[in-house]
């Protein structure tokens, strides 16, 4: 730092320029606004996405995709997952939607589905809104059990 590169502090300092001042501060009159128009009065702000009357990009663009309201959405957990878990001692014979929330697995209002990636080897009684087949024959395989939460 040296005396050629010392700035005042963001915001300590005023515009030099004094607008609608008179006409020999050259920011007179029109105050630098220019004449008429929705930007020189005052109170004026454009929406987001306006392009001067142009037609803006949002609406130029073709709409496309489906979102089915219907959908549901599940949070999923893979069996290895649960193994790695269990191999640290943090589940020890059951894994419910409480034990869920607290290891930070889901968040409070997910549905849970089970998802049979990887190897189980330990003995768990599971609790959850759903789960693969695969899974399900790995849970049971490892001589645990996989409980539905709302049978349908």
């Amino acid at each position: 730092m040296n005396l050629s590169n010392l700035k005042p502090a963001p915001g300590s300092t005023k515009n030099k320029f004094r607008k609608g001042r008179g006409e020999g501060s050259g920011n007179g009159l029109t105050a630098g606004r220019g004449h008429k128009g929705a930007k020189s009065r005052s109170g004026y702000s454009k929406k987001i996405g306006f392009e001067g009357g142009q037609m803006p990009l949002q609406r130029r663009l073709p709409k496309f995709g489906f979102k089915n309201i219907n959908r549901v959405e599940y949070q999923g957990i893979n069996l290895d997952t649960i193994q790695a878990l269990v191999d640290e001692k943090k589940i020890t014979d059951t894994l419910n939607r409480e034990v869920m929330l607290e290891l930070g697995l889901i968040h409070k209002n997910d549905l849970v589905k089970i998802l049979g990636r990887g190897e189980l080897t330990a003995k768990l009684n599971i609790t959850a809104d759903k789960f693969t087949k695969t899974a399900q024959e790995a849970i049971e395989k490892a001589g645990g059990k996989a409980e539905l939460i709302n049978e349908k």
